[in-house]
């Protein structure tokens, strides 16, 4: 595991508003099949980045990795909610790689799988911003 990276920001709102970019992206490419992988990926980057501002906005401290479950389980000792996310969370971790990089076993998704991984990302991260009462209109970067 590398260790925390000093270019990484320590303020959990610039987390919330990255992982609202990637949901914007992965809602513009959600309606072209071709896209579905890189759609999957903005889906998995939402909430890895969601989860690691709520952690900082929770404990002050930020938790690297980008293993969803392991993410969502540091936050469920914080709010058992979390917990119902832990199983949808290891179907979003599948698309962080996968997606990205030509494989002899290509991943395969369709429209029922984009369907449920973008209502997983949308439902969890409604939560964490309504948790950490981020507002991305008002939202300005430092």
């Amino acid at each position: 595991m590398r260790r925390d990276n000093p270019s990484d920001s320590h303020r959990y709102f610039d987390w919330l508003f990255q992982a609202n970019l990637d949901f914007l992206t992965a809602k513009k490419l959600y309606d072209d099949e071709r896209l579905y992988p890189i759609t999957a990926f903005h889906c998995q980057q939402c909430i890895e980045k969601a989860l690691k501002g709520y952690l900082l906005f929770k404990r002050n401290k930020l938790y690297d990795g980008h293993n969803l479950t392991w993410l969502c389980k540091q936050a469920s000792q914080n709010e058992q909610a979390f917990k119902k996310w832990i199983s949808p969370s290891a179907k979003l971790n599948r698309y962080y790689i996968e997606t990205r990089y030509p494989a002899d076993i290509p991943v395969d998704i369709n429209t029922e799988t984009i369907n449920e991984l973008f209502e997983i990302a949308t439902d969890m991260l409604e939560v964490i911003t309504r948790e950490i009462r981020f507002d991305i209109a008002k939202y300005r970067k430092h």
